[in-house]
């Protein structure tokens, strides 16, 4: 049973943003504090992530553990309403997913993704990791 009334998890799921979410919020100030520039949601580029660094042909992906499936096989018993719609949908993201991933990578780029709380808890290694991506691209573009 849903500890919320419909309303009130109408209300929840229509304030979820696609962008400008408070771990990618957290992540671009971050990556900005370290002088790293990137676009944000460009459309250019298949699956339109997060975070680009088009010069190295990195795509950052923030993905948040409801919507993405982390943990997708103990966390489907979690549903308890609209089960079937739920399972679809998500299901479905965490495909969509594997497909943006591979085809990014066929073309070349590299593909980092990072769950909300990885973000919340560890964000410095976070923009670490993306810093090291970058200079590895540097480094293999010198020689």
């Amino acid at each position: 049973m849903d500890k919320l009334t419909k309303e009130q998890r109408r209300k929840n799921m229509q304030a979820v943003k696609s962008k400008g979410s408070k771990i990618e919020i957290m992540i671009a100030k971050e990556m900005w504090k370290k002088g790293l520039r990137y676009r944000k949601n460009d459309k250019t580029v298949i699956g339109k992530p997060d975070f680009t660094f088009k010069k190295y042909k990195i795509a950052v992906f923030c993905d948040s553990e409801f919507w993405h499936g982390k943990d997708w096989d103990k966390q489907k018993i979690e549903h308890k309403t609209n089960i079937k719609f739920w399972h679809q949908k998500i299901e479905r993201n965490i495909q969509r997913d594997r497909e943006v991933n591979d085809e990014l990578l066929k073309n070349g780029w590299q593909v980092i993704r990072f769950w909300g709380k990885d973000i919340e808890k560890e964000l410095v290694n976070c923009v670490i990791k993306i810093e090291t991506e970058i200079n590895e691209v540097k480094r293999k573009n010198i020689t």
